[in-house]
């Protein structure tokens, strides 16, 4: 998993444009892996980067931030924010009968989760609105200081001074 990560970085710290429009592209991205409708994903990131004329693979790989294996905990880390955010017990998950089976079962699981929904969408919202500033302001330093260091090492240090 952190190997998957590394590369999809390395692949956006090589992408050729301001360090600002990169930086938003994949921060954007981010936002949308937390976004709580599942698969749209994708096809918002897509979008959203056609729109806002932005770079697709950063905002693509921002977006697959969410995958199979981040998914729980990203969803678990931003509805319990939003638990936290609106006083609720993430205790109903325990009302559910995890022995029953078929429509019973299937009642009982939105029966649980209702009280959960809320938090979920404005938590996951919140998690991925302050995860995505961070990670614009990061990157958007990280860029900009790896295109002064590209300048001086090909241009001498005068070209640092621009």
């Amino acid at each position: 998993m952190i190997g998957w990560l590394t590369r999809r970085l390395r692949v956006v710290l090589q992408i050729e444009g301001s360090p600002t429009r990169i930086a938003l592209a994949f921060a954007l991205g981010v936002f949308i892996a937390f976004f709580p409708i599942l698969g749209i994903h994708t096809g918002l990131a897509i979008a959203l980067a056609v729109v806002l004329r932005l770079n697709k693979a950063a905002i693509l790989t921002g977006a697959w931030l969410n995958n199979p294996w981040t998914l729980a905990p990203i969803y678990t880390a931003g509805t319990l924010l939003g638990c936290a955010l609106f006083g609720v017990s993430p205790a109903s998950l325990s009302d559910v009968d995890w022995s029953l089976h078929g429509r019973a079962f299937y009642a009982s699981l939105l029966e649980g989760f209702r009280p959960l929904l809320l938090p979920f969408v404005v938590g996951n919202l919140v998690a991925g609105t302050s995860v995505a500033l961070v990670t614009f302001l990061v990157l958007r330093s990280v860029l900009a200081r790896r295109r002064l260091d590209a300048a001086v090492r090909d241009h001498g240090p005068e070209a640092g001074a621009r």
